[in-house]
């Protein structure tokens, strides 16, 4: 691999495309620059604005990048070079892998990615070489939750489900553990766990419980999905990644189960994971 060379990642989404950039230097010596997004509702105008503003930003001339690497549900939309530069389409769960371990610094873990739905995979290192296998996944995710809590309460943003969030009470929406064993204790399990996802809902749970009810119910499907693949594999390490990992109420979901005995890890950048893993898929390659 010749030296500071720039690779160009690009996830292209439903309705974000994200963009990152590798200096990529011997040794794997890479240096990452700074990651973003863009929104769109049109995939070809969201790859070139998001290109053209990261170029830009950066400083970087066409004839600094040496490959432009495409992954996401849009990336069939991508039938040409991006003004001639080679570009490559990168397999979803492998970037999804990559940029998990990329992110957390590990060399073996379950890697989940929370977007529209959620994805699982293992990834491995072994040697030079970094082997990943899909393990399935759900269709409970960000859909979900923008979903239900738009027919359920009328908010429609991601933005704003988070802002109500923070006023919710799932007291109001979840039953748990503790509701159920006043007069017996289970050994082992700790009270304030859900028992059943809305199954405590009160005639005066406001929008913001819902909302939160809503949000907790996507992040516990996951969190538990999570832990079953983990234990499967014999590790205790999951790495999340996706959009919904910048959710307040999400990432509490998976600070607070640590009585499972998983090390969850929400990385620095963990919205970014898919196409950080993109741009360093040639080293699977390699």
């Amino acid at each position: 691999m010749s030296k500071n060379r720039n690779v160009i990642g690009i996830d292209v989404g439903g309705s974000t495309t994200k963009i990152v950039g590798f200096k990529m230097g011997e040794n794997g010596n890479n240096q990452l620059i700074s990651p973003f997004l863009v929104r769109a509702t049109d995939p070809i105008t969201s790859i070139y604005g998001a290109f053209g503003r990261f170029t830009s930003q950066n400083g970087l001339s066409l004839d600094e990048i040496d490959k432009v690497m495409v992954t996401g549900v849009g990336a069939t939309h991508m039938q040409n070079p991006i003004y001639n530069l080679t570009c490559q389409t990168v397999p979803e769960f492998s970037a999804v892998g990559l940029g998990g371990l990329y992110l957390s610094g590990l060399d073996e873990a379950i890697i989940v990615s929370m977007g529209t739905g959620t994805a699982l995979v293992h990834a491995k290192k072994e040697g030079s070489k970094t082997k990943i296998n899909y393990l399935g996944g759900t269709g409970v995710g960000g859909g979900t939750l923008l979903g239900l809590t738009r027919k359920m309460t009328g908010i429609e943003t991601v933005e704003h489900i988070e802002e109500i969030c923070r006023e919710g009470n799932l007291d109001n929406i979840d039953l748990r553990v503790k509701d159920i064993s006043k007069n017996a204790k289970y050994t082992g399990v700790n009270e304030d766990l859900t028992a059943a996802n809305f199954g405590k809902v009160s005639d005066l749970a406001t929008n913001a419980d819902i909302a939160l009810g809503v949000a907790n119910m996507v992040a516990e499907t996951v969190a538990m999905m999570s832990v079953f693949a983990a234990r499967g594999h014999g590790i205790k390490d999951v790495v999340i990644i996706g959009n919904l990992t910048n959710i307040e109420a999400v990432r509490n979901v998976f600070e607070n189960l640590g009585s499972f005995g998983i090390n969850f890890i929400i990385p620095d950048n963990s919205s970014f994971g898919t196409v950080i893993g993109a741009a360093l898929y040639e080293e699977l390659e390699s």
